[in-house]
């Protein structure tokens, strides 16, 4: 165990197979860390497990308990913070460390990185740690999905569950979930540009910049335009214009793009340490669906999404076949992820029927505006569920979880214990 001010922490690490389904084959790890309140890491306390989003983040690493939902979560709860497989690490997947499979090998390897790999996981580390006691979930965004894969396939490990932004549509292929996302992100775009309205040229002087010009980042790969409009990513989040207006205030030097800003880019879509989060399409993958490039099918019929177009439109969380080309950390994914684009073998992620007689308690909170899931696809699942109830508000963004300092967290515990 380490002490850092308020915190206890105590590092696991878990030996697993690769294939649940074959329990003597190859194993990876998996890492988790134990977080308790200084005063009470020596209490008997009920464990809350953490699903960070993503698909491909590993989880964070604790603050101070007055930051985040953390203060909320440790006033009662010891909270596990689980790198999901082919995350921090635990067996991390990345450019360097799957060097050597052919493209078939290596897709087969990802198809076991999908959340009831993940689900499967945590049970091996719950019974290890509880034995056969429950445990408390809280999923954000993509650890939402985790949680209805969880309801789905062990629900006997789970005492109450905590959704922020993340519940899936259940039957939702992957071109329903880009038919919605696309009209959003635009609003997201208009809203950007009504709040900087200078940055419309701002804009469209960088992009004319690129296609002119042969601009590199400092990794050697070449900025292009529809490499900038990947920055549109982080406005489904409550900073999200900042982020990127105040990147754009330091974009030129000169008449040349910037170092700084050439270094942003490359670090915020270089995709360094989350190879799984481009590949994210297989999260809608089930049986007899293929994904086939949704979101890159679904953005040529949308002419105010066109490259010249005058806003230039940001994209968001779609991902296409041509960042596995031209992004370095992603090229040897290429072959790989067309074949998981192509793949309908998938085995269903949640069980319709049991989730219609679940009877754990859920609590979930829906954000209206959400960029990245669509609040009516969540109500629709929500409707579909058994024992969930959903607190819908545009007082957040998608990241309100984690900038409401707990409150978020404390709404739904109340929720899930019938207090409000």
């Amino acid at each position: 165990m380490i002490r850092i001010p308020g915190l206890a922490l105590t590092d696991h690490t878990f030996t697993v197979p690769l294939d649940h389904a074959d329990p003597d084959g190859p194993t990876i790890s998996v890492f988790a860390r134990s977080v308790a309140a200084t005063d009470r890491a020596g209490d008997d306390l009920p464990w809350l497990i953490f699903f960070q989003g993503g698909p491909g983040a590993k989880s964070p690493r604790p603050p101070g308990p007055a930051e985040s939902w953390f203060g909320r979560a440790l006033k009662t709860h010891r909270v596990l913070l689980l790198d999901q497989r082919g995350t921090g690490r635990s067996t991390p997947i990345s450019a360097r460390t799957v060097a050597g499979q052919t493209d078939q090998q290596l897709a087969d390897y990802l198809k076991l990185f999908r959340a009831d790999s993940i689900v499967r996981d945590a049970e091996v580390i719950r019974k290890h740690l509880l034995g056969d006691g429950q445990w408390e979930s809280l999923g954000q965004s993509y650890g939402g999905f985790i949680t209805l894969t969880y309801l789905s396939l062990a629900p006997s490990g789970l005492r109450s569950c905590y959704i922020t932004g993340g519940l899936p549509g259940l039957t939702a292929t992957a071109d329903d979930v880009y038919a919605r996302t696309y009209p959003r992100v635009a609003a997201k775009n208009a809203a950007y540009y009504a709040r900087y309205p200078d940055d419309v040229a701002a804009v469209r002087r960088i992009a004319d910049r690129l296609s002119a010009d042969d601009v590199r980042l400092p990794d050697g790969d070449r900025l292009t335009v529809d490499r900038f409009r990947v920055l549109g990513n982080a406005f489904g989040m409550g900073d999200g214009y900042e982020r990127l207006h105040w990147l754009l205030d330091d974009a030129w030097h000169g008449d040349s793009l910037s170092d700084l800003f050439r270094h942003e880019v490359m670090t915020r879509t270089g995709f360094i340490d989350s190879p799984l989060f481009a590949l994210q399409e297989y999260c809608y993958g089930g049986p007899g669906r293929p994904s086939r490039w949704a979101a890159e099918r679904a953005i040529h019929p949308r002419p105010e999404f066109a490259p010249d177009a005058t806003p230039l439109l940001f994209t968001g969380e779609m991902m296409y076949p041509w960042m596995f080309r031209d992004i370095a950390a992603l090229r040897p994914f290429a072959g790989a992820a067309d074949l998981l684009a192509e793949a309908d073998d998938w085995p269903a992620l949640y069980d319709v029927a049991r989730l219609a007689a679940n009877e754990v308690p859920v609590a979930a909170a829906v954000y209206f505006d959400d960029m990245y899931v669509d609040a009516d696809l969540s109500l629709s699942t929500a409707s579909a569920v058994g024992n969930v109830r959903t607190w819908v508000t545009n007082e957040y963004e998608h990241d309100g979880g984690a900038v409401s300092k707990g409150n978020v967290l404390a709404r739904l515990m109340d929720m899930a214990a019938g207090r409000i």
